[in-house]
């Protein structure tokens, strides 16, 4: 028996349909609609004093249950609308325009992350992406080489979205500090999936969203900053609650809050906190330990199904190297896709990859043999 599954009852989706995609927006907890219940009627009921009464303190409230999944230490994460606002406050705390103005990221990285990089040019930056020589590796050691005395941030997705490739970053977090450069994790693929922890490895900030593992829902980012470095980091991208005192509307230069506030910006997104605490609650209930233990036999368990279909895997065998995703390289994966979905069963695609499949905590192993027979029926011109 396998004791994670008594959490089904939990997720509502799962009742009519195979859902192998939370890699890309996990199963909503059902305690999630009491949540917004409570936020509903709490603005209904108390109006502006909710600000006082908990809305204010959200960011950081909400961000330590975050916190307690990545290894961060309390009032360390703070909330924000989604990855490239953080990415944008990270390398808006940085001088570009000096010697130490390169940008290392690497190869796998998410799109969305080069974007605000490549911006950084204007500014001095000098942006160097390691290549993947396949676009689904990346060798330690070609990262390692790329960062040298004039980098100033190294830039790593923990966990490749496209293969699911796990990056070693003690190792490049270790190169970074030996030559006075920062590091920025993007935790998106791994945090609730993979044991992380921001502390042991020594990361300066770390970076993710609330939409795939930690079945939180769209609209909650979480920022990661390395406490001892507050004092010295100013974001250009910055707002109102990053004041030290935000309620004396002081006009001038902003004096930034002496804690996690400083990196804050706006009104935050108050819906979308309440939405994405459940999954928190939940992941930290059923502890990352267990569901990286349940996945790693599950992914071995689904690769070997492939095989057995001679689908090409085009994931990392060794699980130490693989995230929660096994990718098939699936003759039409699209439409294959496409069709997956009419029948009830949830995966996606991703062009020069092939389908995305991510069994979870709540998966049953009965899912996972469904999803790949339905695949080999589709292939092969049959009807479900």
């Amino acid at each position: 028996m396998d004791p994670l599954l008594h959490w089904r009852k939990e997720f509502p989706i799962l009742a009519h349909t195979t859902y192998m995609i939370s890699h890309s927006l996990g199963a909503m907890p059902r305690r999630a609609s009491q949540a917004m219940q409570e936020y509903t009627d709490t603005w209904a009921t108390r109006g502006i004093r909710a600000w006082e009464e908990g809305w204010w303190d959200m960011p950081v409230a909400i961000g330590n249950l975050i916190g307690s999944i990545i290894g961060a230490g309390k009032g360390e994460v703070a909330m924000q609308q989604n990855v490239s606002i953080c990415q944008w406050i990270v390398t808006s705390c940085l001088d570009w325009s000096g010697p130490h103005n390169k940008l290392v990221t690497d190869g796998l990285n998410f799109p969305s992350n080069d974007y605000i990089y490549h911006r950084l040019e204007k500014q001095g930056a000098e942006i160097h992406s390691v290549a993947s020589p396949d676009g689904m590796t990346l060798s330690t050691e070609a990262m390692l080489a790329a960062i040298d005395e004039r980098t100033r941030l190294v830039s790593v997705s923990h966990v490749a979205f496209r293969s699911s490739w796990v990056q070693d970053l003690a190792a490049i977090t270790k190169r970074a500090h030996e030559v006075g450069a920062m590091v920025v994790a993007d935790l998106y693929q791994s945090a609730g999936i993979l044991p992380v922890d921001v502390r042991a490895l020594g990361v300066d900030f770390a970076t993710g969203g609330s939409v795939k593992w930690l079945c939180g829902g769209p609209g909650a980012g979480y920022l990661y900053v390395r406490r001892d470095l507050w004092p010295e980091l100013e974001p250009a991208a910055t707002g109102w609650m990053a004041h030290r005192e935000p309620f004396g509307f002081e006009r001038g230069p902003i004096d930034y809050a002496p804690d996690i506030f400083r990196f804050l910006n706006g009104t935050p997104g108050v819906p979308a906190l309440y939405a994405a605490k459940s999954g928190y609650e939940i992941i930290n209930e059923v502890s990352v330990e267990a569901i990286r233990a349940k996945s790693v036999r599950q992914t071995t368990h689904l690769i070997g199904l492939a095989d057995e279909h001679g689908f090409p895997v085009r994931t990392p065998r060794d699980p130490n190297q693989r995230g929660g995703v096994v990718i098939l390289d699936v003759p039409e994966g699209k439409a294959v896709t496409k069709e997956l979905a009419r029948r009830e069963i949830l995966v996606d695609y991703r062009p020069k990859a092939g389908i995305r499949i991510a069994p979870h905590f709540y998966t049953t192993d009965e899912e996972i043999e469904h999803t790949v027979r339905q695949i080999r029926k589709i292939v092969d011109g049959g009807h479900s």
